[in-house]
């Protein structure tokens, strides 16, 4: 599957953003499908995480009850709804998709496929 990220830009802190990342080439449903983000000089980490069928979510617990994930599998698209923006949650945001019968969510190395990633800047 192709991944294509968009919806980034500047915003100030205490604003929102929803980010969209679309598939194609294959049968989207089949991937459990997650955010993961990288800041300036420290390592990729996991945001949220939406099932296959978007039953299920998990977040990382400095965005909970901020961000929001949810797939529309008939769009081939899963978004990140963001409000009340940090300075901190300033990076690159990358969707990743995972057809992996046993993965850890969390664990970029178990996404097989990677959006291309879109810049959030959160201003203070």
């Amino acid at each position: 599957v192709q991944l294509q990220a968009c919806g980034g830009g500047l915003v100030q802190a205490g604003g929102s953003l929803r980010l969209s990342c679309a598939g194609s080439g294959d049968t989207f449903s089949r991937y459990v499908m997650a955010w993961f983000r990288q800041a300036p000089g420290k390592e990729r980490e996991f945001v949220a995480v939406v099932w296959r069928t978007a039953g299920i979510t998990f977040y990382r617990d400095s965005v909970k009850d901020r961000f929001t994930i949810s797939r529309d599998n008939a769009e081939n698209t899963v978004y990140l709804q963001m409000t009340r923006l940090k300075p901190e949650d300033t990076a690159v945001y990358y969707c990743a998709a995972t057809a992996r019968q046993y993965y850890n969510h969390a664990h970029s190395a178990d996404y097989n496929y990677w959006g291309q990633g879109t810049l959030v800047t959160v201003s203070s």
